[in-house]
């Protein structure tokens, strides 16, 4: 059976044949199956943007494919429309693009594009709202009227009501306070546990990414230079720092233990996963 979500050799130059073209990306290779939450990381300029931008048809490779299901993203027109109510793609700072008079409108902008009837337009509505937190007496004012945190949830919801097979998020917490932050978290962690859909998260956070990604692409220079758990990609603390990255500072505390004899194990990059271990430690040592 064909992976969900394929990409083979994918390139892509910007003003290619002009004295400004720049090799935004180069024979990236990526595999994404159902159910998947994988962080996308790298350094500002690596391609993460624009290879997110290729998931959904809004960018064209200069060779390579994309494959969705095994079929060509760019097969034909019809496959185009297809691809892009199946990959939801949120952009930074997605609350500019709302536009419309209500919040309610605004989310059911792309389920109307579907071509939905209004009972399925009305029920992906509220089901979106739910998910991301926004309470319905919020559905009917302008969304211009809401605060920072609540506008990014409208617009975030906007992309959930079309019921995606895979929701790409480029940065979705950029810009708001930690307690926002962890709001639109905490919706996204709900959402992608209910739905078992795949999610792909773009971030420079690696704290947030290491407690809720089950797989990280590390991006530089237009390439994926590392793929796997978490655990195995903190590992490489030198080498993430040689391309403008950092390991959560959980991994690099627990890094410092071991280098004083501390026999704490590697691979710890959450705060939970450290308490486990001191734990261990403590009641090895009672036990002793």
């Amino acid at each position: 059976m064909a992976p969900l979500l394929e990409i083979r050799k994918l390139t892509h130059i910007y003003s290619q044949g002009t004295p400004f073209e720049h090799v935004a990306l180069k024979d990236v290779d990526f595999v994404a199956e159902k159910g998947e939450f994988i962080g996308i990381i790298g350094h500002t300029g690596s391609g993460k943007s624009t290879f997110v931008q290729h998931l959904n048809a809004l960018l064209k490779p200069t060779s390579g494919t994309v494959l969705l299901d095994g079929e060509a993203v760019f097969s034909s027109p019809q496959r185009i429309r297809q691809v892009r109510s199946r990959v939801g793609l949120v952009f930074q700072y997605p609350e500019y693009q709302l536009f419309e008079e209500t919040v309610r409108a605004d989310i059911a902008y792309g389920p109307k594009n579907m071509k939905l009837d209004k009972e399925e337009i009305e029920q992906r509505v509220l089901e979106a709202a739910d998910f991301v937190g926004l309470d319905p007496e919020l559905l009917d004012k302008s969304p211009f009227d809401l605060s920072g945190g609540q506008k990014r949830r409208a617009a975030i919801a906007g992309v959930i009501a079309m019921r995606p097979d895979i929701l790409v998020l480029d940065e979705p917490t950029a810009g708001l306070d930690p307690r926002g932050r962890e709001e639109i978290i905490a919706n996204i962690r709900r959402y992608h546990a209910r739905v078992n859909g795949t999610v792909i998260y773009i971030t420079h956070s690696m704290e947030d990414i290491a407690r809720f990604a089950s797989r990280l692409a590390v991006f530089c220079e237009g390439r994926i230079v590392m793929d796997g758990v978490p655990g195995e990609i903190f590992r490489h603390v030198e080498e993430l720092e040689r391309i403008g990255l950092t390991v959560p500072g959980i991994t690099k505390v627990m890094a410092l233990l071991r280098a004083r004899g501390l026999p704490v194990p590697e691979g710890i990059y959450t705060i939970h996963q450290a308490m486990d271990a001191l734990l261990g430690l403590k009641g090895g040592g009672e036990n002793a």
